[in-house]
């Protein structure tokens, strides 16, 4: 049997929403995407991946559409913000270079630790323990620049690893594991959709921002490094992106973002359901 794999993209409490809504929507209508064998959670993805390996879609989803009373938001982010992010990239040097300038930007901007942050998302995904899936999420080493892959075999619980790859530099600080500060693996790419590559045979990606820092990192460019012989992509639609408003990380805009994704699933099921059917366990 072909196995598959699920790429969630990071795109802020918005992208969580939407993610949630898409796969509730799409599982109404007979594909279960939660249902991967591989699951890569990027950032926001990062939050949804957990949340899908542990909890049922109707749970996932639920949660999204109530009033997010225990999020942290952040006012002052709006997407212009993040060619604060850019810059460094457009300097000479490797793409771990690159990322380290990030990193040190972000070390600079807040102490690294992320005690609160760990707690609010203590409390959004509800679980401690890693899945026995195989769930991978990303982040980056703030200090080196590294790029790395946590897993349930990485002796990292599996809340302050999500909490690590949701570390969006320059709004949060980074995220201190064994004395060692992340941040956002989304500095690597908004999807890292290639780190499915050795995993499945079919890879459908969600991505709520698919904008790229590079070449290299566009999420067309890493699926051709996969030896997925089917993949498909989704981003948001026009109503989508309204839905999500000038700050992806307003806690507010989450609920119409999810129901704008339950929304948008049904004009994407059969593209889904060609890629995946044949897959489908």
């Amino acid at each position: 049997m072909p196995r598959t794999a699920l790429v969630l993209g990071g795109g802020g409490l918005t992208g969580i929403g939407w993610e949630a809504g898409i796969i509730k929507g799409l599982a109404d209508q007979g594909v279960d995407l939660s249902m991967a064998d591989t699951v890569v959670g990027t950032s926001a993805g990062s939050v949804v991946g957990a949340l899908l390996t542990t909890h049922s879609v109707d749970e996932v989803y639920d949660e999204q559409i109530q009033p997010p009373t225990s999020e942290l938001g952040a006012p002052d982010y709006r997407r212009s913000m993040m060619l604060r992010l850019v810059l460094p990239m457009l300097f000479p040097g490797a793409s771990r270079t690159k990322r380290r300038r990030i990193g040190a930007a972000a070390l600079r901007a807040h102490p690294a630790g992320g005690h609160e942050r760990v707690e609010v998302i203590r409390s959004r995904i509800g679980v401690e323990e890693w899945p026995d899936r195989d769930l991978r999420i990303t982040t980056v080493n703030a200090q080196t620049g590294e790029f790395v892959v946590l897993t349930r075999d990485s002796g990292v619980d599996l809340v302050h690893a999500v909490a690590a790859s949701c570390a969006v530099p320059l709004v949060w600080p980074a995220v201190s594991i064994d004395d060692t500060p992340y941040i956002d693996g989304g500095m690597r790419s908004t999807a890292n959709a290639d780190v499915a590559s050795d995993a499945a045979d079919v890879v459908v990606v969600l991505a709520p921002l698919p904008q790229a820092f590079s070449r290299g990192t566009r999420i067309s460019t890493q699926l051709a490094r996969c030896r997925a012989a089917r993949h498909v992509v989704i981003t948001p639609d026009r109503q989508s992106l309204a839905a999500f408003g000038p700050n992806v990380l307003d806690p507010s805009q989450r609920p119409d973002a999810a129901r704008q994704g339950l929304r948008q699933a049904s004009d994407v099921i059969e593209e889904i359901r060609t890629a995946w059917s044949p897959a489908a366990h």
